[in-house]
């Protein structure tokens, strides 16, 4: 198994028989080379969104158009775009599981907001969401982008993940140390990467109160288009 950084919250994951693209958003996005673009992409099989913001969804249509492949997310947002762009989409919600070339995706809550830019403001887009995908004996939890919640208490005892890809730049989401208090108390992650940080100077720049946070844990900052074998 083997994870990728696009930046953001942007990762290439190739599990089980899928490449899936998460939260692909690499035009504009200031940490993504835009020459390395088809390295990211090639092979790709699936896209995965956690919900609808343009830092999450922004080259999701383009690439499926180019790739011939499916865009998986939010119900409501995967039908918007089947009806009125014609993309092939997967649908689903809260609680539901699909197959993803053998790895199992199961939606759970997350703690945020979902619009779409429209000419009159924001358009509904859907709940957000986060994901635990289960394949190569490992869970991973990607947490999409939400604050800590209750809900991780539950969602860790029944997925057990061994993984986290956990959004923790603060302001629009957890930020380190939330995100290591949450890893702590709710989960017990072997590895935890984080994500949504160091894109704009708004955001934490470094993980370092993650990891001292998360004694024990394999902590890993990741470096953009840099694999990491899981």
């Amino acid at each position: 198994m083997k994870l990728t950084w696009l930046g953001h919250s942007g990762f290439r994951l190739e599990i089980e028989q899928a490449v899936i693209l998460i939260d692909p958003w690499l035009s504009g996005n200031p940490m993504f080379p835009e020459d390395r673009r088809a390295e990211a992409i090639t092979g790709a099989t699936h896209i995965l969104l956690t919900h609808g913001h343009g830092d999450h969804t922004g080259d999701a249509q383009t690439i499926a158009r180019e790739l011939k492949i499916p865009v998986a997310g939010i119900y409501d947002l995967i039908n918007f775009w089947q009806s009125r762009d014609g993309i092939e989409g997967i649908g689903f919600n809260k609680g539901g599981t699909i197959d993803l070339g053998g790895a199992q995706v199961t939606m759970v809550n997350a703690s945020h907001s979902s619009s779409l830019d429209g000419a009159d403001g924001p358009v509904y887009a859907g709940h957000e969401s986060g994901y635990m995908i289960a394949g190569e004996g490992h869970v991973i939890y990607v947490s999409g982008d939400t604050d800590i919640m209750a809900d991780m208490g539950w969602m860790g005892e029944y997925h057990q993940p061994d993984i986290g890809i956990l959004s923790a730049g603060g302001h629009f989401t957890m930020d380190m140390k939330r995100a290591a208090f949450a890893a702590k108390k709710y989960f017990d992650f072997k590895t935890v990467i984080p994500c949504h940080y160091r894109t704009f100077p708004l955001l934490e720049q470094s993980a370092e109160a993650l990891k001292s946070g998360l004694p024990g844990v394999d902590v890993i900052e990741p470096e953009v288009l840099a694999p990491i074998a899981l």
